[in-house]
């Protein structure tokens, strides 16, 4: 007879996954809890606690814990209730007992359990139907006007940009971003509109309309008191637009900026990476050589090795090795999106070899500088070394007739206005450096509703008491 009974294995997976499962809606639950309590004490710290620990569990999440979450939750009769759990009963069929919740939910917890499943969507990369159950996300998060909700929103319009930017299609969502701006604008939600600010110059670069991200640049307002990634992303944003117009010394403060504000989580290494990229090649742009530490770094050598030999070749002024570095490594600088950028240190290149070459003779011909650069013709060396004299990277004058480039004596460089300049920049990168510091210092405002109205009663009170020894008459 054979034996019907499942074996222990079956029994002991299902018990796991069970187990799994409880142990995950509890995690939730203990999120939620303190989602309400962010929203009952006003107080946006608990929200941020939960933000921190959702890293580690968001590996876990799957389609039943979050079923059992939406059920435990929302009543049948809420509107967010059906499309909740279709989109989830497409990935797992749990079945549970029904057991309704008298109650709706509150608004935060209401848009935190919509930020958990476009999380759950984004990790199983089913990016059609995050982009559909997007559309019920911004309906939803059209409905509420708490500013309690200021973290959560901003998360979920993260995720909504980013199923549009895997599918290719940024350009769409700009209308709804725009609007989103304008809102949080006039509510005062900086961390919305921070996010916004950085989601439409993302989409703007990433169609290169350099144009239209500068005008919203100019035209907005970005706060500064919002959390650290959202001003990373921010001045990394704005450092690639003053890049590409030419704006090199604006840029590099900025590119500094968002290397100095990157967390410093493994998470996070791409984009310090990314930053770090820019800001080297703004500084060989500037005429600037980056330290070799810079390219030392663990965690970023081996993506700086196509930079390290750009830089080597603007070192030594080498326009075979600028060549050889482009032919090279042009596929990973065109993945950096950097390639155009580093197609503009050819003239760097010329004018640090033309610098080499005048501190190194007093006088040479342009054919030998013709032969040592590796240029066309001697014309051709004559126009370039021309434009480096009115530029100021050498200090020589040409003989046209004889066709030779004569360098002057070198002056003392302390006889010049150019340490002051160094001096002061230093200084105001460190009161700038200064003043982030007590900004992050202080402490963040007691919104406590029982207080606030105790304080308001007070001041009730000390008014009536001014207003009757103004009105009595003492004399």
């Amino acid at each position: 007879m054979q034996n019907t009974e499942p074996s222990m294995d079956v029994v002991e997976s299902k018990y796991r996954d069970v187990t799994a499962v409880s142990l995950t809606s509890v995690g939730i639950h203990q999120f939620l809890a303190l989602v309400e309590q962010s929203a009952v004490k006003y107080d946006p710290r608990y929200v941020l606690k939960v933000f921190r620990e959702l890293t580690p569990v968001r590996k876990e999440l799957d389609a039943g814990s979050l079923i059992k979450v939406v059920k435990e939750t929302f009543p049948s009769s809420h509107p967010h209730y059906e499309y909740l759990i279709q989109v989830l009963s497409d990935f797992e069929d749990v079945e549970m007992v029904e057991e309704d919740v008298a109650e709706a939910p509150r608004p935060e917890i209401d848009l935190f359990i919509h930020l958990l499943v476009q999380i759950f969507l984004h990790d199983k990369q089913d990016f059609n139907r995050l982009e559909l159950f997007n559309e019920k996300c911004i309906i939803a998060l059209a409905s509420h006007n708490e500013r309690t909700l200021d973290h959560i929103s901003a998360k979920m319009w993260f995720y909504i940009f980013r199923s549009k930017e895997v599918l290719k299609d940024t350009v769409s969502i700009r209308p709804a971003l725009q609007s989103a701006l304008r809102t949080s604008t006039l509510r005062y939600d900086n961390e919305t509109r921070a996010v916004t600010i950085t989601l439409l110059l993302r989409s703007y670069l990433l169609s290169n309309d350099i144009n239209q991200a500068y005008n919203l640049v100019e035209k907005t307002e970005f706060p500064e008191d919002v959390s650290n990634s959202v001003v990373a992303r921010y001045y990394y944003y704005l450092a690639r637009i003053q890049t590409i117009q030419l704006d090199y010394s604006a840029a590099g403060e900025c590119a500094i900026t968002a290397i100095r504000k990157c967390p410093q989580t493994k998470s996070a290494l791409g984009f310090l990476q990314a930053a770090t990229k820019l800001n080297i090649l703004i500084q060989l742009l500037t005429g600037e050589i980056p330290e070799l530490s810079t390219f030392r770094d663990l965690s970023l050598e081996k993506s700086l090795i196509p930079y390290l030999a750009v830089t080597r070749a603007v070192r030594l002024g080498d326009l075979n090795l600028f060549s050889e570095a482009l032919s090279k490594f042009g596929s990973a600088l065109k993945k950096d999106d950097n390639y155009n950028l580093v197609l503009r240190l050819r003239q760097n290149v010329i004018k640090t070899g033309i610098r080499i070459i005048s501190l190194s003779y007093k006088k040479i011909s342009l054919k030998d500088i013709c032969i040592k650069l590796h240029l066309d013709s001697e014309l051709s060396a004559e126009y370039i070394v021309a434009k480096a004299i009115k530029d100021g990277v050498v200090d020589a004058t040409i003989d046209h007739k004889d066709g030779y480039m004569q360098s002057n004596e070198m002056l003392n460089i302390y006889s010049t206005k150019a340490p002051q300049e160094e001096f002061d920049r230093r200084i105001k990168f460190c009161m700038s450096l200064h003043n982030d510091c007590v900004r992050a210092m202080s402490y963040p405002m007691n919104t406590n509703r029982s207080e606030v109205k105790t304080d308001v009663d007070s001041k009730e009170r000390e008014q009536e008491l001014l207003q009757y020894l103004q009105e009595d008459d003492f004399f």
